[in-house]
Formats: C-alpha cells, structure tokens, sequence
C-alpha cells in the first residue's frame, strides 16, 4: 500500500533538490541530510537522491530550450561545433572517473563527515577565489577555448566527492580559468546536462533490480518536484550572478558545514 507520508516527503525532497542544485551549496550533501532528518530511506544506495537531479536537467533543457534546438539543427556551424566540442571536452574526465571510481564513492564517501568537510573547505575555498581573482578575460560561452573546457572538467570531477557541489565544482574552476560569473554559470548548467543524465542513467541501471514499482514511483514524485524548483532558481541565479559574487554561498557552506558535524557526524 502506498505510503501518503512518503509521497510528500519526495516532494520536499525534490524541492530541495532543484533549490540546491544549481547553487555552489551540493545539492547532494542537502538530500542526504534532509533524508536523514525525514527517516526517509526506504530507497538503498541514495539512489533517490540522485536520480531525481533528471528534473534539474529538464528545467535547463526547456529554459534554454532554443539554444539546444539551435545547437542541434545547425550543428554544422562552426560556433555549435565549438559549443559540442567543449562540453564533450568538459564532460569526458567525469565520465571516466565516475565510471571508474562509481562503487568506491558510494560505499566510502557517502557519508556526513566526508559532507561537512567537503562544505566547509568548499567555502572557504568559493571565498577565496572571490577575494583574489578579480580579473576575468572570457565574456562569452563561445570564447571559451578546448583546454580551458577540459580543464573545468576536471574541476567538475571533485564533485564526485559528497559536498563539493558540481556547480561549485564547475563555477568556480571556470572563474580560475578567468570565465566570468554568468559565463561560467551558463557553462555550469548545460555541461550538468550530460554530467547528470548519465550519472543518474548509470546509478539507476546499477540498482534497478532493488528497486520497487513504489521506488519507481517516489522517484518520479522528486523528479517532478525538482523539475519545478529548478526552473525558479536557474532564472534567478543567472539574475543574481550578474550583479553578485558568490560570498553568500561560501559563509553558508561553512555554517552548514559546522552544523552538520555537530548534529549530524
């Protein structure tokens, strides 16, 4: 019989989700804290937690809608071909480790020291770069070069870790590369597209035969939840990085970091 107490927990689960994914706080690290605080775990291996980042990725897909349509029709040109090639350079270090390193992250890492460490050197690390790196030579996503793509990709890999943020992760190693802001955030989100569709495609296929009709359905509650969520918070974080740097999310890394090794390690 399907548990009502459940389905809403998915659906706060999913909000939190989309509210944390894009911004450098690990969306990650806030599902398996609030999971915990819920006694939500009737799903093993956080497979909820990561499969229902699809709808942050679905959010993307319809807000820039018209750049993927215009990417994929006319890909011949050579600006999308430059666009195809960076995010494939950006996403090939990823899919490498991750493939590599899949079953060891989930058994070692996941786990409430691993996140508060990671959130808190996160941002002490966010508030660093805000304070010594001012000079930014890269203004649009089409003047980023190949070797700065890859170079973000592996940036991107430290996010495997619990805690780090992948948008953190991608953000601000785009911003050492000298990518602006905004730049460097629209560059976050569309290389999250490959990033987390595979990912979730890959943990999914890994734990299918553990998973119920039930599971099945919870998952899609978060999936829809997150979808929401995420279309209020990409528009408005491009808005905010545009005029912000990003202090606020370092000082709350460190706060949310402390908190959870007192409550929660």
């Amino acid at each position: 019989m399907f548990d009502l107490s459940l389905f809403f927990k998915a659906i706060f689960l999913g909000i939190i989700e989309g509210l944390t994914e894009f911004i450098p706080v690990s969306s990650t690290a806030h599902l398996i804290i609030f999971s915990q605080i819920l006694n939500f775990n009737n799903i093993r291996n956080n497979v909820f937690e990561i499969a229902i980042q699809i709808g942050g990725i679905s959010a993307i897909a319809v807000i820039y809608y018209q750049k993927f349509n215009e990417v994929f029709l006319k890909f011949y040109q050579k600006k999308n071909q430059s666009f195809i090639d960076n995010i494939s350079l950006a996403f090939i270090p990823a899919i490498i480790i991750g493939f590599l390193c899949h079953d060891y992250i989930k058994k070692f890492l996941f786990s409430n020291i691993t996140i508060s460490i990671s959130l808190i050197l996160g941002g002490i690390i966010i508030i660093l770069v805000e304070k010594f790196h001012k000079k930014f030579s890269i203004n649009e996503i089409d003047a980023i070069k190949k070797p700065t793509a890859f170079v973000i990709g592996l940036f991107q890999c430290l996010a495997m870790i619990p805690g780090v943020s992948r948008s953190g992760a991608t953000i601000i190693g785009a911003m050492i590369c000298g990518i602006n802001r905004k730049v460097a955030t629209e560059f976050s989100f569309f290389l999250a597209v490959p990033t987390i569709g595979s990912a979730c495609a890959y943990d999914v296929y890994k734990n299918f035969d553990k998973l119920s009709f039930n599971d099945i359905e919870l998952i899609a509650v978060g999936i829809f939840s997150s979808f929401l969520s995420s279309l209020l918070v990409i528009k408005w974080l491009i808005k905010f990085v545009s005029h912000n740097n990003f202090n606020i999310f370092g000082y709350y890394r460190i706060i949310a970091g402390l908190l959870i090794l007192v409550f929660f390690a």
